[in-house]
């Protein structure tokens, strides 16, 4: 089977955009322009010369006006039209899609720049010998369909050091050459200076630079430069790196290139220079051109914290000493426990890091981190290589759930497309070979391979009874299909054929090994036909790039979620439409529009949840999208402020936007809301028209400006954080009065019953107490439309679908725990007082709970039993005040942070200049007290003052002062705002701490202060007026 190729009207758009820019070069007719250094032999100067007749690209004539010509283009495109020439001027940048036939696109570009022009000779540079590969085979695959559609052929090759004649080719022949190199081959021979005869570094990369015995004296280099070829740059953001003055860049320019086209779905923003067709994320998915994409997450919810969890996902190495980035096991506030991934050094104590976890008590303490040996060693002996982890005993399940779920969405998938000869491919990424395949002796599968064979025939048998095919159903009961027959590995080999971890480059990690890669591209074409049994693929997560293939729909990685991880790459190796066994593209012209999202899913089996893998997936992509220009309308101007001669403000009313529009029209300045070639060649020219509105030009021409840049034409963003400044003269003023009735201290005796107390305890225990429980929840969701920007930059583009859960249980480590003593710490109560308690507790129902999950257990059992304490201590707690006072330093400690219109607002009548609420009805609260005339001033009082109470420290809300002749009984007023006012509503430690405060400010003599609860500025109302 081959695969078929055909017109597509995006990529002749896209060759376009590049031939139209250099309208006006003549043809040039092929004749030869230069004589090839035919090197010395024997020691003397090769006589041969009318034999090196040599066939370069002829230059740029002087008169192309490139400039213009872009302008036009990018105009034609909606893009927005450049001023000068950007970069060195000889740059044009291309944004296309993952999946969208790049590749095609560019070497089609060649071809028409061929026809067009004569031009011949074109270099490709790649970032990897991933993508070199994939480049290779792309152009095997589509030499036959644009041999056919040319009338010629063009002659390539990968670009190696042994290989030095291909060279003389390229340069002494007159047809279409393309040389493809990736920048390993020659990146540390790219300082030309360090990498003369005799100085060290790599002898192949070196090669490019040297004088060759083989090559006759002479540089390839040279030879190379001598034809001005076209430079295509194939993922220039990681070819060119960030550094504008890296050896690669200048080492590029050796070349001589006549021009560069910059290829990728993800320009570095800083490298793009003229740009002149773009079909980004946004374009290339609503247009149907890639597949639809689907997550299912699968996350484990709850832990037992005992089992010492430990995983390394990567060892760091830079500058410095060598870093790992590790995910292990935190305490949360709330009680639970969860897992964080960070980057550590040496020295890095879990223990101390969880939050005192007792899992992590003896000697999880980084000893060192060994960059060499890629290894991390702990005080306790415990060593981790990448990849490994201790401690978790769910990460099986956790797998096996992903590998069940991957098989699940292929027979789903499978049975939909199998009678429309569309075979269906899963791709499992793993980081380490021994997970799939073991050798010692007696080769034998690994854990993932056994997995896989285990849970293939059950998910059979559970979908089989509602299959009706019978065609499909003889096809999955073929013997030939059988599970140890259908998967396979795809890894690097060694000499004795046995399958390795690749080799990755340093500071990455892609693999460099072409064995793993020319398997993956050889097997490409088998592997779409429905006779090849081979439908689930392994393979390292290393060889992503390589993976290209059109039909695969199950994306599935068993690993660890690394943060640094990309989505979109994870995505992007599945994006493409697919084939049926004939090589046709099933895209719209097959399946119209509507069912191209029909055929061409792509599911990922997240090892994550479905929330974090969809919100990183969508940010991502919103990253990479574009602005989109705004369409001209009279919306764009409507309430736009100017300043005439005379130095009066004015607004531009509906009416004037109604006149500006119109007469954009009339001068042919706008067409169905796009700006023309004439509105941009008479601004060039100085020579806008804008008829009785030319008082107003300046201002209607810096709204057009802002047509591609949507953030300048819209109002500024209210949303954004700011910081508070302290009144101090509106506190001296206004507040100080308030401030010393309850600035003072005081402190708290309290005796209660403790047989109550106990009893109490013990009931609620009974009650209330539950601790998580382990289980795996499985959740999908998909991405239908891109509605805009926005939408993705929200998070709500996806759309969220069913979740399933799976119980798990899971044995608890052997962890000691001090359960009284934890206790104690927790409640304050004495070691006798909480042995009665959990004497006390249904030893099956409650105290069993403590095997689950002993941290949770604590955890919650302490705040039941603080809960208890607190109401027991309400009737008998006393106040007394002290002598010492609160500084007024605690109103600017802190800085007041906010983003205006979420969780904070401007305030006037506050000690701050902005307010910062906590919640919904704060914000109410807050809002209310600005707009009322009786109210002086008011604060959000700071988390620094706080009063002392058995439940620990309270920090009333609000501080209200009233004007003293607004007929208040008390000018004071301490609020607290609760959503509910009914005690009942409250829970027992607000209540708690309520009580408290109130004998507070009654202990410290604040007479004129009035403190009580509040739930709007009508409730305070009521109660100030009594």
């Amino acid at each position: 089977m081959k695969l078929k190729y055909k017109h597509q009207r995006f990529q002749e758009d896209a060759a376009r955009a590049v031939t139209d820019c250099f309208l006006g070069q003549p043809h040039y007719d092929g004749a030869s322009n230069f004589l090839v250094d035919q090197g010395v032999v024997d020691g003397k100067q090769d006589n041969n010369l009318f034999h090196a007749e040599g066939f370069a690209n002829a230059p740029l004539e002087p008169g192309v006006p490139l400039r213009d010509n872009i302008r036009r283009v990018q105009t034609s495109f909606g893009l927005k039209p450049i001023d000068q020439l950007e970069g060195d001027g000889r740059t044009l940048t291309i944004e296309m899609e993952t999946g969208t036939g790049k590749t095609f696109t560019y070497i089609k570009t060649m071809f028409e720049l061929n026809k067009l022009y004569g031009w011949t000779k074109f270099i490709v540079v790649v970032p990897s010998i991933a993508i070199r590969e994939g480049v290779l085979s792309s152009f095997d695959s589509m030499s036959e369909y644009f041999a056919q559609e040319y009338g010629k052929r063009i002659q390539y090759f990968v670009y190696n050091s042994k290989q030095l004649s291909k060279i003389d080719s390229f340069a002494s022949d007159a047809g279409i050459h393309v040389m493809i190199i990736n920048t390993q081959a020659f990146n540390t021979s790219l300082n030309e200076d360090k990498n003369k005869e005799g100085r060290a570094g790599d002898a192949a990369a070196r090669i490019i630079f040297s004088r060759r015995d083989e090559f006759r004296s002479r540089r390839p280099i040279d030879i190379l430069a001598a034809t001005h070829p076209i430079m295509i740059i194939d993922e220039p953001q990681s070819v060119l790196g960030a550094n504008k003055t890296n050896q690669t860049r200048k080492g590029l320019k050796l070349f001589n290139p006549l021009f560069k086209l910059l290829y990728s779905a993800t320009h570095r923003k800083d490298d793009i220079a003229n740009m002149v067709y773009r079909l980004d994320a946004m374009d290339a998915y609503n247009k149907h051109l890639v597949k639809k994409i689907e997550v299912v997450g699968v996350e484990q919810k709850g832990t037992t914290a005992t089992n010492g969890y430990v995983y390394l996902e990567q060892i760091l190495i830079s500058t410095g000493n060598p870093q790992a980035r590790i995910s292990f096991d935190v305490m949360r506030k709330s009680g639970t426990v969860a897992q964080q991934s960070r980057v550590v050094s040496d020295g890095f104590d879990l223990y101390e890091q969880s939050g005192g976890l007792e899992e992590y008590r003896d000697g999880f303490v980084i000893d060192r981190i060994d960059g060499r040996a890629q290894e991390i060693h702990f005080v306790n002996g415990q060593t981790l290589e990448p990849g490994q982890m201790i401690g978790k005993t769910t990460e099986d399940v956790i797998r096996r759930n992903q590998i069940r779920e991957t098989i699940r969405k292929h027979i789903e998938r499978e049975s939909q497309l199998y009678p429309k000869h569309i075979k269906v491919l899963s791709l499992f990424f793993i980081d380490h070979v021994s997970s799939y395949r073991l050798y010692g002796g007696e080769e034998t599968k690994g854990k993932f391979a056994k997995m896989f064979e285990e849970e293939y025939p059950r998910v059979l048998q559970e979908y089989i009874p509602y299959l009706t095919d019978s065609a499909y159903l003889r096809y999955l009961q073929d013997p030939r299909n059988a599970a140890e027959n259908i998967h396979q590995g795809y890894f690097s080999m060694d000499k004795k054929g046995h399958m390795v971890d690749p080799k990755t480059e340093r500071g990455s990690d892609n693999s460099n090994d072409e064995s793993a890669y020319d398997l993956i591209m050889k097997d490409k074409e088998r592997l779409l036909s429905l006779k090849e049994p081979v439908r689930f693929i392994f393979s390292h997560s290393a060889l992503k790039e390589g993976w290209d293939n059109p039909n695969v729909f199950q994306i599935c990685t068993l690993k660890e979620s690394d943060n640094e991880n990309k989505k979109r790459q994870e995505v992007g190796r599945g994006m493409r439409l697919c084939v049926n066994e004939r090589g046709d593209r099933q895209d719209a012209d097959v399946l119209g529009e509507d069912g191209v999202f029909n055929t061409n899913i792509l599911t990922v089996i997240a090892s994550e949840s479905y929330d974090r893998f969809a919100d990183g997936l969508q940010h991502e992509i919103a990253d990479a999208c574009a602005d989109r220009p705004v369409k001209v309308t009279e919306d764009l101007f409507v309430g736009v402020k100017y300043t005439t001669e005379d130095g009066s403000e004015h607004t531009i009313t509906d009416g004037v936007a109604d006149d500006i529009q119109e007469m954009l029209i009339e001068q042919g300045y706008i067409h169905r809301g796009k700006l023309t070639d004439k509105y941009f060649a008479d601004k060039d020219a100085g020579k806008l028209d804008f008829g009785e509105l030319d008082n107003i030009k300046d201002t209607i021409v810096n709204q057009l400006d802002g047509v591609f840049d949507p953030k300048k034409v819209k109002p500024t963003n209210g949303r954004g954080t700011v910081e508070g400044h302290f009144n101090e003269q509106k506190f001296k003023d206004e507040f100080m009065g308030l401030w010393k009735e309850i600035n003072i201290h005081s402190y708290y005796t309290v005796h209660f019953d403790s047989q109550k107390l106990i009893d109490k305890a013990v009931q609620q225990l009974n009650k209330s107490l539950n601790v998580t429980e382990i289980k795996v929840v499985i959740s999908t969701g998909s991405l239908e439309k891109i509605v805009d920007k926005q939408q993705l930059e929200e998070g709500t583009a996806m759309k969220q679908g069913k979740n399933r859960t799976v119980q798990v249980h899971e044995g608890v480590g052997s962890v000691r725990y001090d359960l009284i003593g934890q206790l104690v710490s927790k409640t304050g109560l004495t070691r006798k007082t909480i042995v009665a308690i959990l004497q006390g507790i249904d030893p099956k129902k409650t105290f069993h709970q403590f095997q689950l999950n002993p941290e949770e257990f604590i955890m919650k059992s302490a705040r039941i039993i603080n809960s208890c304490k607190a109401m027991s201590v309400i009737e008998h707690i006393e106040y007394n005040k002290m002598d010492g006072t609160y500084d007024k330093d605690v109103f600017t400690e802190n800085t007041l942070r906010g983003k205006l219109g979420e969780n904070a607002m401007a305030s006037k009548k506050s000690l701050y200049d902005l307010v910062v609420v906590d919640s919904k009805g704060e914000m109410d609260f807050a809002e209310a007290l600005e707009k009322q005339d009786m109210v002086q001033v008011y604060t959000k009082l700071p988390r620094g003052f706080y009063i002392n109470t058995p439940m620990g420290h309270y920090n009333p809300d609000w501080a209200v002062v009233f004007k003293e002749d607004s007929g208040v009984r008390h000018i004071y007023f301490i609020a607290e705002t609760k959503g509910s006012i009914i005690e009942a509503d409250l829970r027992d430690v607000e209540k708690a701490k309520i009580a408290c405060a109130t004998k507070h400010f009654q202990s410290i003599g604040a007479s004129d202060v009035q403190y009580d609860v509040v739930n709007s500025w009508d409730t305070l109302y009521n109660k100030i007026m009594k």
